[in-house]
């Protein structure tokens, strides 16, 4: 039990995901700063911005709207990218070997933070949010096909094991999957989800801070918007790392493997970074027809790639 307690709170638990996420927010802020010629805010700006919501900023409610489902939100988005954190690391690191079909969990915990954006946006009552919660409603439609189909093409690929610590050994036999073709095409459609799961440019439409003021999450504060901005440095590290997990060879704790782990998910992280600071902000009709038509279709092949053995 004691064991237990220390895996889920502290290590690869809460404490760890949490710190390791503000830290990669740091990381991709204080890049963006260097591509733009600035110096940029320390990296443990992150830290700073959670504790002044949580601690100084006051939680406003809005007048109009459901006060228990707004304040709820922020709640469920934290607990699930928390679980999320907690399935993907912890047979992902070895310290447990996971359950048969927890990739599959996986893949609908992830998707708990942007729905319950949505619930909290619609339960604002304001209209900005409203138009936030519908492109963001839009963009999850377009965007969880591909990843379920990449998650997919890594099953049929590992053999066809639904276990997180089987599809890593599977890796660790023939190599990682980017090595392969077909493994390089779900790499990429796996980064352009990762990007929209993450609300980054370009596919931002749903905050959008120049057009809607930050859309779905405009009538946040305080606390609750604290818990918000926990949810998203988690799954910031998360959804690297599940790559990582499924894609790049797995994670190690074991020597020389912990500083590859560090540079594998800094490198994602920065592809990321990089992708986001040399695009521009696409309509939601433009976002939806580049998963439905482009990144489909590059999956698509992969699988049929895989079932040549490529």
């Amino acid at each position: 039990m004691a064991k237990d307690l220390l895996y889920y709170l502290i290590f690869p638990g809460l404490i760890f995901i949490s710190v390791a996420g503000g830290l990669l927010s740091g990381f991709d802020r204080k890049i963006t700063a260097w591509l733009q010629f600035r110096k940029g805010p320390p990296l443990i700006q992150p830290f700073y911005d959670f504790l002044k919501l949580l601690l100084v900023k006051e939680t406003i409610i809005p007048a109009r709207g459901s006060v228990l489902t707004f304040l709820a939100a922020p709640v469920f988005a934290f607990a699930g990218a928390l679980i999320s954190g907690l399935l993907i690391l912890l047979p992902g690191f070895g310290f447990k070997p996971g359950f048969s079909g927890d990739v599959i969990v996986v893949f609908y915990m992830l998707t708990i933070p942007s729905l319950t954006y949505i619930i909290g946006a619609l339960a604002a009552g304001n209209p900005l949010a409203s138009v936030g919660a519908s492109r963001e409603m839009k963009l999850i439609i377009s965007y969880e096909l591909t990843f379920l189909l990449i998650i997919a093409a890594v099953i049929l690929k590992a053999g066809n094991t639904i276990r997180i610590s089987d599809i890593i050994q599977a890796q660790v036999e023939q190599g990682a999957f980017i090595g392969s073709i077909s493994g390089l095409l779900l790499f990429i459609a796996a980064v352009f989800c990762i990007q929209a799961k993450l609300g980054l440019v370009p596919f931002d439409m749903a905050e959008a801070e120049t057009e809607i003021n930050h859309g779905a999450f405009i009538e946040y504060s305080g606390t609750a918007y604290a818990l918000i901005k926990l949810a998203k440095y988690i799954m910031f590290f998360i959804l690297p790392a599940f790559i990582c997990v499924i894609l790049l060879g797995g994670i190690s704790l074991n020597g020389i493997q912990v500083l590859w782990t560090i540079l594998k998910i800094m490198g994602v992280v920065l592809l990321i970074t990089l992708i986001r600071n040399t695009n521009p902000r696409v309509k939601i009709d433009q976002a939806m027809r580049f998963f439905f038509i482009w990144m489909n279709l590059l999956v698509i092949i992969a699988i049929v790639l895989i079932l040549f053995g490529l």
